[in-house]
């Protein structure tokens, strides 16, 4: 009899430092989560895929192209330098028209020579000027003049590859457009990752 409270007490103090232990272990082990927090370590998962700094983004009616790409323009030029390389294995992201364009800013441009070529059943040659129009900020524009002997390239090999009577016809004319604006396109996703052109406009156009 005189030996049980001795067992009920030594098991008793047992116990007690088992709990402690397992308290001791739950806050160090939550003392080093918040350490491990707070130097970033799980901070590269829980954000998720980051924004690309060199994607172009949409200007709002009544915004500057040029104040929206300098905002968001990488420091350092990280931006730009990772459009140097253009998209990984020679894809790229098009960049959709809004669903609501008047609540964006169109801004246009003219690229400035035009565009002549023979035509492809006949002796006559067509020249044409074109502009371009994007709701997007001023990289845009910017990697379409970089480009722009590419650009010019791939539309004069198309451009000798049109008959003269479908570019007579303005269903010729509308489909040319629409060839020109995803040439000019397909180049900049494959230079620079993104595409961003909305429209593509003649400025002139004659058929000799």
């Amino acid at each position: 009899m005189s030996d049980e409270p001795k067992a009920k007490k030594k098991k008793g103090g047992g116990m007690k430092m088992i709990l402690l232990l397992l308290v001791g272990i739950i806050v160090g082990g939550a003392g080093a989560a918040g350490g491990l927090y707070a130097a970033g370590f799980f901070s590269a998962k829980d954000e998720g895929p980051k924004e690309d700094p060199n994607k172009p983004v949409l200007v709002l009616a009544g915004e500057s192209a040029e104040d929206i790409a300098k905002a968001h323009a990488a420091p350092h030029g990280e931006g730009a330098a990772a459009g140097a390389h253009g998209a990984p294995h020679g894809k790229g992201i098009d960049l959709p028209t809004p669903a609501n364009p008047a609540a964006y800013q169109a801004t246009y441009f003219q690229l400035q020579a035009p565009f002549t070529s023979n035509m492809s059943d006949t002796d006559a040659f067509a020249q044409i000027s074109i502009a371009v129009s994007t709701y997007y900020d001023m990289r845009v524009i910017d990697a379409i003049k970089t480009h722009e002997m590419a650009i010019r390239s791939q539309v004069l090999m198309m451009l000798a590859q049109q008959p003269a009577a479908v570019l007579d016809t303005p269903q010729g004319k509308q489909q040319l457009q629409k060839k020109i604006k995803a040439i000019i396109n397909d180049i900049l996703k494959q230079k620079t990752g993104y595409g961003g052109v909305d429209n593509v406009y003649f400025t002139n156009f004659v058929i000799q």
